[in-house]
């Protein structure tokens, strides 16, 4: 049968994860079409995800380059406000991402997500965000304390991450709520710039997937 020929080649084990969420008869069918679909959807949202992570990015290096310069990759005092401890060493994967590179502007795109993730933590309230935060990041509710924003966009970012990280490990995403997902990727672009988050939901092909789910 072409269906069992497809999960063979695809692992019984991965299919097996679908064909316990579908309620389709046979349970194989049920399987491979929310499978097809659930691959869909994560190329569509790479989109979105995309935008957002540049967005952020270019908001911290704006707050960096306002603190230390536009060498700030560079930056010895930066360097040494990056802690070493922890599953993330921020300060040696900084330093690991720079070497060989000349420019800001190419440094930044080889940090990870996680790098600009851990840069919403506390530690840096005093030195970056008190003083930057409603600079590079102007759309925020402006009756949050900078403590209460900065806080809000970690635990988004890190949302989203875990959402980027099942989908470039070709994980399951179906039992996600997407549209939740997808709103807090809209809203951190909004922080921003409203007309970018505006733009991108203009492009993006992801929600017309999130109602055509294969039950």
């Amino acid at each position: 049968m072409p269906n069992e020929k497809i999960k063979k080649s695809l692992s019984a084990a991965r299919i097996g994860t679908y064909e316990l969420a579908t309620t389709v008869n046979p349970k194989l069918d049920g399987a491979l079409a929310l499978y097809a679909w659930n691959s869909q959807v994560s190329a569509a949202m790479l989109s979105p995800l995309h935008m957002c992570e540049v967005v952020i990015r270019n908001a911290v290096s704006d707050a960096l380059t306002a603190e230390y310069g536009d060498q700030w990759p560079w930056n010895y005092a930066f360097e040494q406000s990056l802690p070493i401890s922890g599953k993330f060493n921020m300060r040696a994967h900084l330093m690991a991402k720079r070497k060989g590179i000349s420019t800001t502007g190419k440094v930044i795109p080889e940090l990870s997500f996680v790098f600009w993730e851990k840069m919403f933590t506390g530690r840096f309230d005093g030195q970056i965000w008190n003083k930057h935060l409603k600079n590079v990041m102007p759309n925020i509710d402006p009756t949050w304390s900078t403590q209460v924003a900065r806080g809000v966009i970690n635990q988004d970012l890190n949302k989203i991450r875990g959402l980027r990280n099942r989908i470039a490990h070709h994980e399951p995403i179906f039992n996600r709520v997407l549209n939740d997902d997808f709103k807090l990727i809209e809203n951190l672009i909004k922080f921003r710039c409203p007309i970018t988050a505006a733009w991108m939901d203009l492009h993006q092909q992801a929600t017309p997937f999130f109602s055509t789910k294969p039950l």
